[in-house]
């Protein structure tokens, strides 16, 4: 799994469809931190949940249980939705505009939206506080209206496996063959990322395309992640650092776009 927020989107949909207990919800958002904690991200929230929103306050709930009522709640209006937004700088589709929400998730790099759309609606932000703490902090946002995925299944599939090649290409363009002063195979770099990812486990209802689409992108994102990270001669100037992001950036759009889709399709509460 990418992303906490991923994890939760997936897990949460699967417990409220009845497909899988709060335990396993539990042990999937565990895998990422012992302990997660619920705050407020604006003062509006703080009033109507009892939750504090001031950065340095204490939290106001600890557990995974109180994330999970506030889904359920948030979830039970008909025709409310949970989404998993991915935001970058540059690329902002699907969040609130102009809201602390979508500024704290760009930075972020993920969050969540429950709600009916075109109604006000609540947002979840993943936030790792130490090493055994993930805070979750939760936002009152006006929840978008949905735009509906930018392709099928069959075509991010076919898309990922364009970019396994597409990144493997630019780990070798970039020279990254010899990370580390040649003491480092990037194969074993790029496994011991995957293995990263795949502490973090699927619902058994995600249909086996949308995880065959997941596991892709997760290959992907570990080959960029070392070439980005890790590079055995760094670029030397600007024009070379430029080339190096337009060499990458498409790719990394690539992963989103099909880490998206799968979610979302798979996702039971996002149909």
């Amino acid at each position: 799994m990418c992303s906490h927020s991923a994890t939760l989107t997936l897990w949460a949909g699967s417990w409220l469809a009845g497909s899988s207990a709060p335990d396993d919800v539990l042990e999937a958002l565990h895998a990422w931190a012992p302990r997660h904690t619920l705050a407020a991200g604006d003062p509006v929230t703080g009033g109507r949940t009892d939750l504090p929103w001031s950065a340095h306050a204490e939290p106001g709930s600890t557990g995974v249980m109180p994330l999970l009522k506030l889904i359920r709640e948030e979830l039970a209006v008909p025709g409310a939705e949970l989404r998993l937004v991915l935001p970058v700088p540059g690329d902002v589709r699907g969040l609130p505009t102009g809201t602390a929400f979508a500024a704290d998730a760009v930075e972020s790099g993920e969050g969540i939206l429950l709600g009916v759309p075109g109604a006000e609606g609540t947002g979840l932000i993943p936030t790792e506080v130490d090493e055994n703490t993930l805070q979750w902090t939760v936002y009152s946002v006006p929840m978008p209206r949905s735009a509906g995925p930018d392709m099928s299944l069959g075509e991010a599939e076919y898309a990922m496996r364009e970019a396994v090649r597409d990144a493997a290409d630019a780990l070798m363009r970039l020279h990254t063959t010899g990370l580390g002063g040649g003491d480092a195979d990037p194969r074993e770099l790029i496994e011991a990322e995957l293995a990263d990812y795949s502490r973090h486990t699927y619902p058994e209802y995600v249909p086996l395309r949308a995880k065959r689409i997941l596991d892709s992108a997760d290959h992907v994102a570990a080959i960029l992640t070392v070439a980005q990270r890790e590079p055995a001669s760094a670029p030397t100037s600007a024009s070379a650092a430029t080339a190096h992001e337009t060499l990458l950036r498409p790719l990394w759009d690539a992963i989103r776009a099909a880490r998206l889709v799968a979610v979302h399709t798979a996702a039971p509460q996002s149909r």
